[in-house]
């Protein structure tokens, strides 16, 4: 006894932290998503601030300015005009001054030359990307194939008018459960909720909207499920899409001639969306057979049904209804709802008043809106009227009514609707007494289970009937919720009607399929940009190419007109959703994302992975990490820097030299990231997500090293070397007698060593050298590295960045490449291009850029010790020897990694870690 307690104690524990962790995460998404709200504002503000200061009614504005300010005797900056002008009268008239303005007016004409220049370059780079873009396919505006929605959990959308309570009640909320008792996944969204709807769109595989009109915004969320390869059903429970049938409603007239109007210019909207998305779920008969006639031929009809909260509801309201003590009076209860029904109860005012008349026990209560005739006024308190109630009061006083009614005009519109009101009525045992619409005459069967009236005859004498004989009211009753519960409870509604439609789907994916992986990256083609992501895009490419089932995660931009929603496409085959990132993510952000994190759990969730791999998420979030172990899906993270220890990433100070720290003291840090009080709670976030990793994958032994001197385990982490793009034929070699040539990547950073290299080669008393040194600034329209001030004997020159199919041409004209890095790098990518390509490599050491360079054998190998003597020593060797270079071969190619030996490991690793593999 005491451990069944314990143990009870124990689960309710359970719940409550799960509740909480719930709560924790909707109210940091909601955090989230107003961070980004006033994120996006502020954008806007900007580029609305943008805009005006470079208009033309700007400049003018300032242009006047000046001129009113120059006319009234003071400069722009508040001088007095006369002192500035006898001050720089002063200036020009002794010689310095005149030297004075020789260098300035040399130094603006430069000034100006050089603006002319970048503008002239960035106009030409903006034609290139204009003709580029215009040659590419739009990655992200691609149809995707419907046979890849197979790959996906079985997943319905439903993208609703929510702001009616009952309608939603019945076509969304029962809905979902019903598809819920056949094993679907089922989300709602709010069509006005752009946001939500496009991002469900991305991983659904069924979608249906349900009473959306087709505003501009709705065409877009229709053409996207067209894009993503969705056939899009359109749902409604009233016949508000045939403007003929609707304008004999009259109800109608009941309402404000604008009011009228309104309802009219949505019937054309309505009818819009439903012929769009061409296929139609409707609730009677009837209303299916309006769609039909509109022009659509693929209609299903899934009845107004009941629920589990219903059958409560009616379950606890009928409860109450025995407990009563026999009363004098009947009670007669009529739910309105709204003033649209006036015309409807004017069917029955004459028989109704009739019986009142006849049977003065007979009284009549109306809920919700409703103009009674002024005939009632005569039975005085025996009417009475109150306002509408929800839905559980609505049927608590439907559960104290001795019999009810239901009347409808005889129009196409009414015989469209559904018998809510019968099988409400029927729950509670309470008689009914319903016009002779359609969708009642599907299931009452006059005298039976229920009764049938037209003229006013037949409503009197109906009426009279249930006064006169309990009996009868009690067996209508009582047959009535039987063959309701039978024909409307949620199983028998779900496999009978739902699944005609949604078939239950096999959910469980089938044995023996071939691994399934999950890969995130911050960026991902299109976007490629950094070494990480290519190894990321080749390591997805080459899974794939052996069989793997493979899906990618990461950061899109924001395109006109998809919102903040995340955007599935595909590239090589392999499907991607991309989550739009704002261009400026901040410390915490780039850690923590919740808004990325759902969109990365909804992702997850439709792909069902074994298992997942990370790579670069600074800006996705760690919460990534989190959604793997709630989901149980193991994760596996490829260490491609130093992000997880170092907030800097790559270990360097706030003046961009290495910190040489080996164990990190975050009291160093601290004082290297000053204002981050962050750094202890990132730390023991980065630890957690690191130490639940299933495995951690580094590109080099020191890179490995690394974080094994900061707590990670010797068993937990591997060596995974990173592949690279192999020369397609072999070099040229050196030409006898040419100067050698010197080429370097690295950039102007300080970290990768620049400062070092300008020293080195300004201190060389040769001049039989060349130095290529690669401006990826370029690319850009702008120079990051300028060399004319350089003193030097030898030739220096600057090239924009190279690309994969120019790689072969770069290393080609360069002897020994140089890579002074000023940290231990987790690899250098470019170190393995250049060896593979017969090209000597300087480089730094120790670190990973090292560890395939033998000093002296295919490269030379200098101190990390910041000093441009140790290059220049290095760069001096080489040239007396540069001889060799005419017949040099690196000796040890054989030993540098591939694509195809890295993906063969990662593959081995993903296996093992999945369970594929022992």
């Amino acid at each position: 006894m005491t451990d069944e307690i314990a143990r009870n104690e124990l689960e309710a524990r359970l719940r409550d932290s799960e509740a909480l962790l719930a709560g924790y995460r909707s109210s940091a998404f909601i955090h989230s998503m107003r961070a980004d709200g006033l994120a996006s504002e502020a954008a806007h503000a900007r580029n609305q601030l943008a805009g005006w200061n470079t208009s033309r009614t700007a400049r003018l504005g300032r242009l006047i300015r000046i001129v009113w300010l120059l006319a009234h005797g003071s400069t722009p900056s508040g001088q007095p005009l006369r002192k500035v002008v006898r001050r720089a009268a002063e200036l020009v008239e002794t010689e310095g001054g005149r030297a004075l303005y020789r260098r300035v007016t040399s130094r603006i004409r430069a000034r100006l030359e050089l603006r002319r220049d970048v503008r002239k370059t960035v106009a030409s780079l903006k034609v290139a990307e204009r003709a580029k873009v215009g040659a590419e396919p739009d990655v992200y505006g691609a149809a995707q194939p419907a046979s890849r929605l197979r790959d996906f959990r079985p997943s319905l959308l439903i993208i609703a008018e929510l702001t009616l309570p009952q309608c939603a009640k019945y076509r969304v909320w029962q809905r979902k459960e019903e598809l819920e008792l056949l094993n679907w996944h089922v989300e709602v969204t709010d069509w006005r909720d752009m946001d939500a709807s496009l991002s469900a769109l991305q991983t659904c595989t069924e979608v249906v909207f349900y009473r959306v009109p087709a505003f501009p915004s709705v065409k877009g969320l229709l053409a996207e499920a067209k894009r993503l390869g969705l056939s899009p059903w359109w749902e409604v429970d009233d016949l508000i899409f045939d403007e003929s049938e609707y304008r004999e409603n009259g109800n109608l007239n009941s309402l404000s001639v604008s009011e009228q109007r309104e309802l009219l210019f949505g019937v054309g909207l309505f009818r819009d969306c439903l012929l769009s998305c061409g296929r139609g779920i409707a609730s009677t008969r009837a209303l299916g057979e309006a769609m039909r006639r509109a022009g659509v031929s693929d209609v299903h009809v899934i009845e107004n049904a009941l629920d589990r909260q219903t059958i409560a509801i009616a379950e606890a309201a009928r409860t109450e209804r025995s407990a009563r003590p026999d009363r004098d009076s009947i009670l007669l209860v009529y739910g309105s709802g709204t003033r649209t029904h006036d015309a409807d109860f004017r069917c029955c005012a004459a028989g109704l008043m009739a019986a009142m008349e006849a049977e003065p026990r007979l009284r009549l209560q109306v809920i919700g809106e409703l103009t009674l005739p002024d005939d009632f006024r005569r039975f005085g308190d025996r009417v009475e009227q109150l306002s509408g109630r929800d839905y559980p009061a609505y049927m608590a006083m439907l559960a104290r009514a001795d019999l009810t009614i239901a009347p409808l005009e005889p129009t196409a519109f009414n015989d469209a609707k559904s018998n809510i009101k019968f099988l409400e009525a029927a729950m509670l045992d309470v008689p009914a007494v319903c016009s002779p619409r359609d969708a009642f005459t599907q299931v009452i069967r006059n005298g039976e289970n229920g009764l049938l009236a037209e003229s006013a005859e037949e409503w009197r004498d109906a009426l009279l009937a249930l006064c006169y004989d309990p009996g009868l009211s009690q067996r209508l009753g009582r047959q009535a919720r039987s063959d309701v519960i039978q024909r409307y409870r949620p199983e028998a509604v779900a496999r009978e009607q739902v699944a005609v439609c949604f078939p239950e789907p096999v959910v469980a994916l089938p044995k023996g399929r071939p691994l399934r992986v999950m890969s995130a990256n911050i960026y991902f083609a299109p976007r490629s940009f950094g070494g990480a992501t290519l190894i990321a895009e080749e390591m997805v490419r080459q899974l794939s190419g052996r069989g793997a089932d493979v899906a990618v995660f990461t950061s899109g931009p924001y395109l006109e007109g998809h919102y903040s929603a995340s955007l599935r496409y595909e590239t090589e085959g392999v499907p991607v959703v991309a989550a739009p990132l704002p261009i400026d993510i901040d410390r915490v952000a780039a850690l923590d994302n919740p808004r990325c994190t759902e969109l990365f759990r909804a992702w997850l969730e439709a792909f069902r992975p074994d298992v997942v791999h990370l790579h670069s998420v600074q800006g996705l979030g760690l919460g990534m990490a989190q959604v793997c172990l709630e989901l149980g899906i193991p994760y596996v993270i490829t260490l491609h820097d130093a992000w997880w220890l170092c907030e800097r990433q790559f270990m360097v100070r706030e003046d961009g030299r290495y910190c040489f720290q080996r164990h990190i003291d975050l009291r160093v840090c601290a004082a290297c990231v000053p204002g981050a009080r962050h750094l202890a709670l990132r730390a023991e976030m980065m630890g957690a997500v690191l130490k639940s990793a299933a495995l951690l994958l580094t590109p080099s032994q020191s890179h490995r090293a690394l974080y094994m001197e900061n707590g990670i385990e010797a068993g937990q982490i591997r060596v995974n070397r990173n592949g690279f793009t192999w020369p397609k034929g072999q070099r040229a070699l050196h030409v006898s007698g040419t100067p050698l040539r010197f080429g370097f990547v690295g950039g102007a950073e300080t970290v990768k060593g620049f400062p070092l290299i300008r020293k080195a080669f300004e201190a060389l008393e040769r001049d039989d050298w060349e130095l290529v040194l690669i401006d990826n600034k370029l690319n850009l329209g702008f120079p990051s590295i300028l060399v004319d001030d350089w003193k030097v004997r030898g030739r220096v020159s600057v090239l924009p960045a190279y690309r994969q199919e120019t790689m072969d041409a770069f290393y080609a004209r360069i002897d020994v490449l140089l890579f002074p890095s000023q940290w231990m790098e987790s690899y250098g990518l470019s170190v393995r291009e250049a060896l593979a390509r017969d090209v000597w490599v300087i480089a730094t050491s120790p670190g990973g850029q090292a560890e395939d360079i033998v000093d002296g054998v295919n490269g030379t190998l200098i101190p990390l010790d910041g000093q441009a003597g140790s290059l220049r020593s290095a760069v001096e060797g080489v040239l007396m020897q540069k001889e060799r270079f005419d017949t040099y071969r690196n000796p040890l190619k054989s030993g540098l990694p591939t694509f195809e030996g890295q993906a063969t490991e990662l593959t081995g690793f993903l296996e093992e870690v999945a369970g594929l593999r022992a």
